[in-house]
């Protein structure tokens, strides 16, 4: 296997910006070149609500990445995340102008392409738009159509759906850092890349990444995408929920929840207990580990009660052979593996992005919450790839084509002349018509 171009991810999240510098080897794994951090402060819930705060947050993760890793970095692949993200299905179909010439990979990608022409409400694009089977001449659960001949191709897509104006702001804060947007992926989608195998996607399984701002969740079955959504809830609102529950100060609720948190109750004791710092001058304050799990507990029930109501609402309850994976900063929660599997009745593995890096990667990386920072690298990787591979065969068409005395209209030409007007497309546009205005 070829190494890969350079490809770098930018993982905007509620509590930290992740920059990520990486590319595949020649035995397909991913070296990581280097990474920067920094501390999110203008993101809430997936979504930009300071520009300036999250631009200098993007500089300094940016900056961090490009000294560890010595390259100049430009272009970056985002991830976006928030409330406003939904999914539809919906079903597209191609007639061939000749049914006797093979299915081309440029037939395929022109039906994926027209999805993004579809009318949606005032405010919304869509983002992403991935196919799950094909139906050529009504012979249905074709995975590969690509080489088979038939007059008309059909196919279901898992179209996703994002706000407008959530991307602009994205778009902003990206262009004000000095960087372009290479893509705009889905932040479930990436984590998925990272932490979930082959054998699980095709067995059926729920990946659930657990953020500062949002829980979001995609779930596979026979190696394909069926369901996306995003719960409005993550890992800063137990924050929230400790600070008022034991009466202290935010920065002393996220030590305490991260040294000593559990999300199990039961598995403390009362007399064990952890002290906080008085505020000037004030006597120190005990909480138990207990109560502190309760609250924990009280908390991430909630959150898991939502992501069994989107397993349920998918229609994959039955089906799911590999369970729940759980990564995200809050994966690290202790026992949040043993109450997911008690509430849900399902296997549960905590998801760790290590199986696709290479030696040598710093352990820091091996961590759930960077799962989608290194996501955003793979899929980066593979977008790149498709993008090389259609280049070729549309050069391809057009020598093929120029060797003709009467060239004829056909749907390589048809592809190659229309760019696909994408999400990001659309959003790049409406930025530069504002920055005109």
């Amino acid at each position: 296997m070829k190494t890969s171009e350079i490809i770098v991810g930018l993982d905007i999240g509620t509590t930290k910006i992740a920059c990520i510098v990486g590319r595949r080897n020649e035995n397909g794994k991913i070296d990581i070149l280097g990474y920067g951090r920094s501390e999110s402060i203008g993101v809430k819930r997936g979504m930009v609500s300071n520009i300036e705060d999250t631009v200098n947050s993007i500089k300094k993760a940016v900056d961090e990445a490009s000294a560890t890793s010595g390259v100049d970095i430009k272009y970056v692949n985002v991830g976006i995340a928030g409330q406003h993200i939904k999914s539809l299905q919906h079903r597209g179909s191609l007639i061939r102008e000749s049914n006797e010439k093979e299915i081309n990979r440029l037939e395929i990608d022109k039906l994926s392409n027209d999805m993004y022409k579809l009318s949606m409400t005032a405010g919304e694009e869509i983002i992403d738009v991935i196919p799950q089977d094909y139906i050529i001449d009504g012979e249905q659960g074709v995975k590969q159509p690509v080489g088979m001949l038939g007059s008309k191709i059909e196919a279901n897509f898992h179209v996703i759906i994002g706000q407008t104006a959530a991307a602009k702001n994205i778009l902003k804060c990206v262009k004000r850092a000095g960087l372009e947007m290479v893509d705009l992926i889905l932040e479930p989608i990436a984590s998925a890349e990272s932490v979930l195998s082959d054998e699980e996607k095709e067995a059926g399984v729920v990946l659930v990444d657990i953020g500062g701002g949002t829980t979001d969740i995609a779930i596979f079955y026979d190696k394909i995408i069926r369901h996306t959504a995003v719960i409005p809830f993550g890992g800063d609102i137990i924050t929230e929920d400790i600070r008022e529950g034991c009466t202290i100060i935010k920065k002393h609720a996220e030590e305490v929840k991260i040294k000593f948190g559990s999300a199990l109750a039961s598995e403390n004791r009362d007399d064990e207990v952890v002290s906080i710092p008085g505020i000037r001058g004030r006597p120190p304050k005990e909480i138990s580990f207990r109560n502190l799990a309760g609250i924990i507990q009280a908390r991430m029930e909630e959150i898991i009660e939502h992501v069994y109501y989107e397993i349920k609402n998918s229609g994959l309850e039955r089906k799911l052979i590999a369970g729940i994976v759980l990564t995200g900063g809050g994966a690290l929660m202790k026992h949040i593996d043993q109450l997911a599997s008690f509430l849900t009745g399902m296997e549960v593995r905590i998801g760790y992005p290590n199986e696709h890096l290479a030696k040598g990667t710093p352990d820091e990386l091996a961590s759930p919450m960077y799962a989608t920072g290194i996501g955003l690298v793979i899929e980066g990787i593979k977008r790149y790839d498709f993008e090389l591979e259609m280049e070729r065969m549309k050069e391809d068409a057009e020598e093929e084509s120029s060797k003709k005395t009467k060239p004829s209209i056909t749907v390589f030409e048809e592809t190659k002349e229309k760019k696909r007007q994408s999400y990001l497309d659309k959003i790049i546009r409406l930025f530069d018509r504002d920055l005109i205005e």
